[in-house]
């Protein structure tokens, strides 16, 4: 998967660093949610990218998708400045 990252800090210019890092822990706390998507998807059976949605989703998959949110909502909370 790809993911692409746009952060934007309102801070001092000599907080430059600590922009990238904040914007660089966001990167790969994002990519940990995907591979635990993904892994959540296989323990269940399921091939990620392969649910078309609807009624017949299967709750597995929706309870991974479910979490998946939840993972991202925190890496938003703990990486970026809103």
């Amino acid at each position: 998967m790809l993911n692409l990252i746009f952060c934007v800090s309102f801070s001092d210019a000599g907080l430059l660093g600590a922009a990238v890092a904040v914007c660089g822990g966001y990167g790969l706390c994002q990519t940990a949610c995907n591979a635990a998507w993904v892994a959540c998807y296989a323990a269940a059976g399921l091939v990620a990218g392969a649910a078309t949605g609807g009624a017949a989703i299967p709750a597995a998959a929706l309870a991974c998708n479910a979490l998946q949110g939840t993972c991202m909502a925190s890496c938003a909370v703990s990486f970026l400045v809103l």
